[in-house]
Formats: structure tokens, sequence, C-alpha cells
């Protein structure tokens, strides 16, 4: 009886000395929302709401990784994996407000825009693997990949025998997976691609308690899409390398993506930021000139690679997509699969249509994550109130993340309009300049409304109290999620 006692008193004093301690120490390593989403687990959670935040609390990298970002950066050749000066858009080829965006673009992430790309828009997963698969055939000196999921099927079955092709006829092949979003693919199909002479490594290695010096937070993924053959083709996009129904996810619904097909001096840049993953993966710091052929650089695109992550001073593409609502006068139309909105990204849809601007958000109605999608719909009163029109999708569940202004840019790539792909995954994003490669995109856009129904204000109003309940209670940790 005494010691059943003792533990009531334990506990009570330790969940108030948790709180205590907690509520001042906290506040000092977040910014208020997400100080005030921990401390609400902490309070009522005290015990289990420690071990979480011991967990997923601190956003930080091990200093050996952020020590080997530095001296990549540091090492990496300008020549081979950054941009010529004779790239970049010649006077008069960007309005001023655009040149603009693209200097604030460069300072945040490092690369400058470039002239004369070629790209093609692909929206079918077979058939990005299908041409993939067939540059990696003609590949003469090597073949870069980086996914957040890699799978083995019917679908991306043609890569991994081109993969195979390719090792065996001495091209250097290397293939980057994130170590969660591949686990599978990492342990049951990687030694036979291993096994094949291609180069298979896990991004981001699983350590609860970072036990691995080069490990993370447990939810700190690599969320990039990209692939380089010989430094002269590259894909960039949200395409995962898996069958469009990404496993039944969704009940089986087929997931919408879109990847770039490029081919120009933007490919150097892709390059750039393999490179710098490998590197701080591996230690291998690649020198990959003689793979970089003269290419072609006589497209009428204009294109800038913004990488982002926790590795990076500021949420590099957050800065970017609230600076280009700001300016927003005509159009805005975004589409994402997940929309949890921080501050700043909520004020920036709000001066948009303040300006004028008609916004437009298309998200899936169905969402593959409880959560996640219940914090979404958290927002919709919000953002409907402000004037933002709210579009569900309903053919499959809409994964591509896109957002396109005023007709003349365009942001396009593997990061989600939400606070987790802006400040704790690291993203791959590009940014489009000038009507044609808007007009492009925007035509996805438009035939994605075309499958979405708008939600109405007032039909929204009159849901359950018990499904606004579940949405609050969500929208309440949206900053921890």
């Amino acid at each position: 009886m005494d010691l059943g006692i003792n533990l009531v008193l334990l506990h009570d004093i330790s969940s108030v000395v948790i709180r205590l301690v907690m509520v001042c120490v906290v506040p000092q390593l977040h910014n208020p929302s997400t100080a005030m989403a921990w401390l609400l687990v902490i309070f009522f959670w005290p015990l289990p709401g420690l071990a979480l935040y011991l967990v997923f609390g601190n956003f930080r990298l091990p200093q050996k990784r952020i020590a080997r970002h530095e001296e990549v950066l540091g090492n990496l050749d300008r020549s081979c994996c950054a941009i010529h000066e004779a790239e970049r858009p010649r006077e008069g080829e960007l309005p001023p407000e655009l040149l603009r965006f693209a200097f604030l673009g460069e300072k945040l992430g490092d690369m400058p825009p470039t002239r004369g790309n070629t790209v093609e828009l692909v929206d079918s997963t077979e058939t990005m693997c299908g041409l993939l698969a067939s540059d990696i055939d003609a590949a003469r000196h090597h073949v870069h990949l980086l996914y957040y999921i890699f799978a083995s099927d019917d679908v991306t079955e043609p890569v991994l025998e081109a993969l195979e092709r390719a090792s065996g006829r001495g091209v250097s092949c290397r293939v980057l997976a994130d170590a969660l979003g591949s686990g599978k693919f990492l342990k049951k199909h990687a030694p036979l691609l291993r096994g094949a002479g291609v180069k298979v490594v896990g991004a981001l290695p699983l350590s609860m308690f970072r036990r691995n010096p080069l490990s993370a937070r447990f939810d700190l993924r690599n969320h990039r899409k990209l692939a380089v053959i010989d430094g002269r083709t590259g894909y960039m996009g949200s395409h995962n390398m898996t069958e469009p129904s990404y496993g039944g996810k969704a009940g089986g619904l087929l997931w919408k993506d879109l990847t770039l097909r490029v081919e120009g001096p933007e490919v150097l840049q892709l390059q750039r930021v393999f490179l710098e993953d490998w590197f701080v993966e591996t230690g291998e710091l690649l020198d990959e000139r003689q793979g970089h052929p003269l290419f072609n650089h006589h497209g009428g695109t204009i294109l800038q690679t913004v990488p982002s992550g926790p590795s990076y001073r500021t949420e590099n593409y957050q800065r970017l997509v609230v600076t280009a609502l700001h300016s927003a006068e005509k159009e805005v139309i975004i589409t994402t699969p997940y929309l949890i909105p921080d501050d700043s990204l909520m004020e920036g849809l709000e001066v948009a249509v303040l300006n004028g601007a008609s916004v437009s958000l298309i998200i899936p109605r169905r969402s593959d994550q409880f959560f996640v999608g219940n914090a979404a719909r958290a927002y919709y009163d919000m953002l409907m109130s402000k004037g933002v029109r709210v579009f569900l999708y309903d053919d499959g569940v809409i994964h591509a993340k896109t957002m396109t202004v005023d007709g003349n840019l365009c942001f396009f790539g593997s990061s989600n309009f939400d606070i987790r792909s802006f400040a704790l995954n690291f993203e791959l994003n590009c940014v489009l300049y000038g009507e044609l490669p808007a007009s492009m995109i925007r035509k996805s856009q438009i035939d994605f409304l075309e499958h979405s129904r708008p939600l109405p204000e007032e039909e929204w109003e009159k849901r359950p109290f018990l499904f606004k309940a579940v949405e609050g209670i969500a929208k309440l940790l949206s900053p921890l999620l």
C-alpha cells in the first residue's frame, strides 16, 4: 500500500516538475506556435509528452551532418556543380520584378536562374519511369537518383533493370533513398542492385535517439525527388519511384504527380544537390566533370533550383512563396496534397486576395494521413473567410505541388505547402520564369480544377460538431505535424 502511494506521489511530483521545467525551456527553442503545441501535449500528458519531445522536439541536425554540409559547399567545384555566369538570363529577358525575385532566390538557395533550358512536363508515373529508363540506357558516364520513396514494382522495374544494364557496361550508378520512405526497398531490393554494381545508400539513417552521428530527428526526412544522367538530362518534381497507388495508401486511389524532364544548364544545379546529399551521407566527394559534355543550351526556359531543409539558415522555399503571394495581382493557383499554413503563408494568401488576385487552392478530398488531413480541414473556414477559394479534388489523390502567380511565375517541386515541408524536410523545388513555362504548369492545374468541386462556405459550416472537434484538436497540434 505504501509503495502504491509513493509511486502516485512520485508521479505527481515529477509531472509538476516536468511542466515547470518545460515551460521555461520549450519557448526558448521554438517559435510561439510550435512551443504552445508542445506545451499543450506536455501539460496534458507530462511523462509521455516529455518522451515524445525528446524524440521529436529538436529539429537541429547533428553537428557532424552540419559540418559535412558546410564542407561540401566549400569544396564543390563551381565549374562542374554550379553555373557559369554565361548561363544567367541576359538583360531584358526577365522584367525587373522577376529579376529582383530571382536575386532573392539566389541569396536563399545559392543558385542563380539559368537560361537556355528545355523542359518537358510528365504527368504519368509509367511515362516518367519509361523516359527515365531510356535515358539511363543511353548513359555513358553516370546515373544519379535520389527519391524519398523508392520501391520495386511493375512500374519501376524498367528503371531498376536499366540501372543494372548501365552498371554492367561500366556506367557509374548511384541511388540515394530515404531510410524511412524507402525502408522496405533498402532492406529487400537494394542488395540485388548492389550485387549488380549499383551503389545504393540510405539517406538520414533511422536512429530514435541519434546513436548514429549522421542521423537526425526520426521524422526529419529527405523528401527530394531527382535524377541526373551524364550531367545533361535531369528529372525533378513530385513523382516518387513507385507505382501510382503508392501501395494502396489511400484506399487504392491513384496519386496524381508531375515531373519536369530538363535538358540544359539547370541540370548542373540538380547535380549539385545530389552531390551535396551524397557527400553528407557517405563522405565521398564526387568529381563528375568528365561526365559533363557540352550540354544543349538552346532551349527557351529560364529556371532556378531552390533546395531547402534544416541545413539552411532560413526556410528558403517558404520565403519565396510568401514573397510571390505578396506581389500577386491577378491570379494564384496552388495544388498541394497537404496544406497546413504557418502564419506567414496565411497572411500571404490574404494579402494576395486584398491586392485583387483570385486565389484558388486545389486539395485532395481524401487525405492518406488522418491527423494531417484533419488539421488541413481546420483551416478551410479561415481561408474561405479571407476570400480564398477551396477546391476538393475527386479524381484520386492530387500529389503535385505547384503554384502559379499572375501567369508568368511558377513554383514546382517536392515541397508541400505546409509547416513540415517548409521547415523540417529536405526538399527540392524550382522556379520557372516567363509566360510559356508558367502556362504549361497552369494547364495541368486547370485540368485538376476540372476534376475538382468548389467547397461552398455555407455547406462547410454545417458539418457535424464531432468533425469540427477532431479538426480543432488536430489544428492545435499542426505545428508538430
